[in-house]
């Protein structure tokens, strides 16, 4: 199975422009048609949250839109930028999603269990978790503890080493920890918010950070380092799960570039 991961599009009104600078919503379109002519079609798509930017009706109308566009079936969870209840009535036709409180979920239906969380704060940019979350979360993680699972989450629950971006990293990042390690069944969990590719070994398995359609912040490990971001190179990831190897992740770079040339 090959499930493609893209995130933070922060899809605009039409016209406008993500920032006043760039325009997030002809990037979204180019990492779409990047996925439809990739070698091997996707079996799923993962959209990792911030798919709008301010979390309006409108800017979900045009990211529907948008998404219209894509040819392949996809899962979504909400992002710190995310209106959740918008969300919700925006993709009121996506069923796996409750029809009230906070959208945590489990599709189970391919050949791994998907899990989505909501670690989204109204009216904030850091990430945190009930304890009715905590305890959902451990009842279907206990459900089934042969099968293998990928954990969707928005926020990174560990220090990037970017000090602008760890302010709102997820704030229940310790017991969530602590479930997870319990389950040895939990191939990945990914995210997205940092807008950049990190990986790091947390909670008894791996943790996969998406970059954005969009830009992409800057890498600046200094205490004092000011906010700022790039228009750099766009990507997604690619997650190929097979019984047999498990599960390989790489990193897709999306637009045309010099080659392909005839070696390896």
């Amino acid at each position: 199975m090959l499930v493609a991961q893209i995130s933070d599009l922060h899809i605009q009104p039409e016209g406008a422009l993500y920032q006043g600078i760039v325009n997030s919503n002809r990037m979204c379109c180019e990492a779409i048609n990047h996925l439809h002519t990739l070698d091997q079609r996707p079996d799923l798509v993962l959209i990792t949250g911030d798919i709008v930017d301010k979390g309006t009706v409108e800017e979900y109308r045009v990211a529907l839109k948008i998404l219209s566009g894509l040819e392949i079936p996809y899962l979504v969870i909400p992002g710190n930028h995310d209106n959740r209840e918008n969300f919700r009535k925006a993709f009121a036709n996506h069923d796996y999603l409750p029809t009230e409180g906070v959208l945590n979920y489990c599709v189970d239906e391919f050949p791994m269990r998907f899990i989505g969380l909501d670690s989204c704060v109204p009216d904030h940019h850091y990430g945190d978790f009930s304890q009715e979350s905590l305890k959902w979360l451990e009842f279907i993680l206990e459900k089934d503890t042969i099968k293998p699972t990928l954990v969707m989450m928005h926020h990174h629950p560990f220090n990037s080493g970017i000090p602008y971006m760890d302010i709102y990293r997820h704030e229940a990042a310790a017991a969530l920890e602590l479930i997870f390690q319990r389950f040895s069944n939990i191939e990945a969990i990914v995210c997205g918010h940092v807008h950049r590719v990190m990986f790091k070994r947390w909670g008894g398995t791996i943790v996969f950070s998406c970059p954005s359609t969009t830009t992409e912040i800057d890498l600046q490990l200094s205490p004092q380092a000011k906010p700022q971001s790039y228009e750099g190179i766009q990507a997604c990831l690619l997650h190929f799960w097979g019984d047999s190897q498990g599960l390989i992740s790489h990193v897709s770079h999306i637009g045309e570039f010099k080659g392909p040339y005839p070696f390896a």
